[in-house]
């Protein structure tokens, strides 16, 4: 049985923006270790694969453009094993059907819903404290 990740963690001390004089409370966050992007997902792609390195780019590029025209369509891009991607939009309302417009949208955002297997391995995802 393969060894579950270890997630670093650390301690943060929060004051209560609701009520200032409240003694701060302290909360666990977790640490980002930094962003990966397209290029050194295909390097470690090809590392994996027989697949060389400029064509793993050229298909994750591919899949980029073409998740984004699908999402401009009012597509769910589902990535097995990963999750559903959509457009969501947040609008005000309207008193009658008929008073409804483009205006009402005030912004668009992306919804992510994780996939089954990604909430499973996300129970079994060990803990590293870091103090400091």
């Amino acid at each position: 049985m393969e060894n579950p990740l270890k997630l670093p963690l650390t301690i943060k001390e929060k004051k209560n923006p609701q009520d200032l004089t409240a003694p701060p409370k302290y909360y666990v966050q977790a640490i980002k270790a930094g962003t990966v992007g397209l290029e050194r997902l295909a390097y470690l792609i090809s590392n994996q694969s027989t697949v060389r390195e400029p064509n793993c780019l050229a298909v994750l590029s591919a899949l980029v453009h073409n998740m984004k025209d699908e999402l401009a369509q009012g597509r769910v891009v589902s990535l097995d094993g990963l999750g559903n991607i959509q457009i969501g939009v947040q609008s005000e309302g309207s008193e009658t059907r008929d008073a409804v417009s483009r205006a009402n949208v005030k912004s668009a955002h992306i919804n992510f819903r994780p996939s089954k297997k990604l909430k499973k391995a996300l129970q079994s995802l060990d803990f590293s404290m870091k103090l400091g």
